[in-house]
């Protein structure tokens, strides 16, 4: 493919809410060269960021030595370098870093690179497939096909990111660090870089469906979207860049056969009818004889909060049947939860159901007991001085699932005993005692949670507990986990805060990488 026959065009946009643009772009169709980058940091310490990683990778690309893979990744690295040495020069920009996605097209073929949660689509007629993988807790569950795009787009710890470029010193050949692809580009296809402010809010097959009412027209199409993370809600910065080849459509849709005749009119269609209509007839005055069977009814959905059947979830719980679901409103409940065999509860908004102290204190905000087959999601636990909790959640000898609760300020987060407990995305932080203890059992799951600043262990495995352990990230609390266990932990964990921690696979199953980072 000629280069010079691409079309391309991109658009940045602050979105809604913020004030200043903290993302960049660049595009050089000449040479195949295409990028976004989103600056994380904050007002002028992200923007510096952009900047930085522009130029870097500018200036790399534009020296043609070396083979594609190897311009990429010295260009990354170079721009990573050169962040972190500012920021380490200006108190101002302390933490500032950069996600990006880079392209550089060559010979019929695209190779990517990219570190973070910004994003490159390849669209077909009709087709729009992810090329890069987010390098975040909640993009990877949605990667490794855990939870549905749309769980992804509105769940709140989708602002972490593992990989950044700026936050430590990198060579370009450091494992964990920068994901490289070739993939093929066709002059049929079209690829789209973007950032987090247009796939966080716009799903796959809307953006498809934009580009491709526009095909032709890369303009019209990077306006399109824009013009739709704005209107659903324009939460952040939004960037895109379009690359179009030069046969790039939008697919052909057949058009239907028309009818020969009207098949409707013919005698024996009428013979047929007059049959049903006597069929019908007949069962009808049967059906007014025989008894009225009630049409089965399916799993329910139970609406807790202002306005709604209930204002209690326990009264909402002890009403439940396996297979319900108990939907807690925004609001806050001062009361005990028991949870029940085979029942879902979940707060309608993630985080926005907050549970405080019962009446009568002493116990769990969150209690099961021999309880199978439960789920619990989205809730935000929340103790103080005032109100304390000794414990968040305590699970006894039960089979429960406990995903992206947010659990602060009780004694102890999660008290598991025995059964069996898979907890997965949840955030335990800043408690009196052990963030998650486990007492027995050995067939707990725990993925993807973050464990950060508990006075006592931020896992601790007792009496026998074992569990396995995959992409936790902890920090600022000790482990009591067995020593011989140690170094699998650190492969497949983030332990931040400990001495040789290790970078997990990421190509293993489950596997993230190294640094979380939370994103303004």
């Amino acid at each position: 493919m000629v280069k010079t026959r691409l079309k391309s065009a991109a658009l940045s946009d602050p979105g809604r809410i913020r004030q200043n643009n903290e993302d960049a772009f660049y595009l050089d169709p000449d040479r195949g060269i295409f990028l976004v980058v989103d600056g994380i940091g904050g007002q002028a310490a992200g923007e510096k960021a952009a900047e930085i990683a522009v130029s870097r990778v500018r200036g790399r690309l534009e020296r043609q030595t070396g083979t594609a893979e190897q311009r990429v990744r010295e260009a990354i690295a170079n721009a990573n370098n050169e962040i972190y040495k500012a920021a380490q020069g200006n108190p101002e920009w302390r933490g500032m870093a950069c996600v990006l996605t880079l392209v550089l097209l060559e010979n019929g073929s695209a190779v990517v690179g990219h570190v973070g949660d910004s994003r490159l689509y390849q669209l077909r007629p009709g087709r729009i497939r992810k090329i890069t993988h987010d390098h975040s807790p909640v993009g990877q569950r949605e990667d490794n096909q855990e939870i549905s795009e749309a769980e992804a787009m509105r769940h709140p710890r989708r602002n972490e990111v593992f990989r950044d470029v700026g936050s430590e010193m990198h060579s370009p050949d450091d494992p964990d660090f920068i994901e490289i692809q070739r993939i093929e580009f066709d002059s049929e296809s079209a690829l789209l870089l973007c950032s987090d402010g247009l796939s966080d809010l716009v799903p796959s097959a809307e953006i498809r469906q934009a580009v491709e009412s526009n095909a032709g027209n890369p303009e019209a199409g990077a306006r399109a979207l824009i013009a739709a993370a704005n209107a659903a809600g324009g939460k952040d910065n939004i960037t895109v860049v379009l690359v179009e080849g030069p046969d790039f459509t939008a697919p052909v849709i057949a058009p239907e056969p028309e009818p020969r005749g009207n098949p409707l009119l013919s005698r024996p269609a009428w013979f047929l009818y007059g049959l049903l209509v006597a069929g019908a007839a007949g069962w009808f005055t049967r059906g007014l004889w025989l008894p009225q069977t009630p049409p089965p009814t399916g799993p329910r959905v139970l609406t807790v909060g202002p306005g709604s059947e209930f204002s209690t979830i326990a009264a909402a719980m002890e009403k439940a049947v396996p297979g319900d679901t108990v939907e807690a409103l925004a609001g806050e409940y001062r009361e005990q939860v028991k949870l029940k065999s085979g029942v879902t509860l979940r707060s309608h908004l993630p985080r926005e159901a907050i549970l405080r102290a019962a009446p009568v204190s002493g116990g769990p905000a969150v209690l099961a007991e021999s309880v199978k087959r439960a789920r619990i999601s989205g809730l935000r636990i929340l103790a103080d001085q005032q109100m304390p909790l000794p414990v968040g959640i305590r699970l006894v000898e039960s089979d429960v699932e406990v995903e992206d609760m947010e659990i602060e300020h009780t004694g102890i987060g999660i008290e598991v005993h025995g059964g069996n407990a898979v907890l997965v995305g949840n955030a335990v932080h800043d408690c009196g005692a052990e963030g998650i203890l486990l007492l027995g059992g050995s067939g707990h799951w725990l993925s993807h949670n973050s464990i950060q600043r508990n006075k006592g262990a931020g896992i601790a495995e007792r009496d026998g507990a074992k569990a396995g352990l995959v992409g936790n990230v902890l920090e600022k609390n000790t482990l009591e986990l067995p020593p011989a266990e140690l170094n699998l932990i650190r492969e497949r964990n983030f332990l931040l805060d400990m001495p040789g921690r290790g970078s997990p696979n990421p190509a293993a199953p489950g596997h993230a990488a190294p640094a979380a980072r939370g994103r303004p």
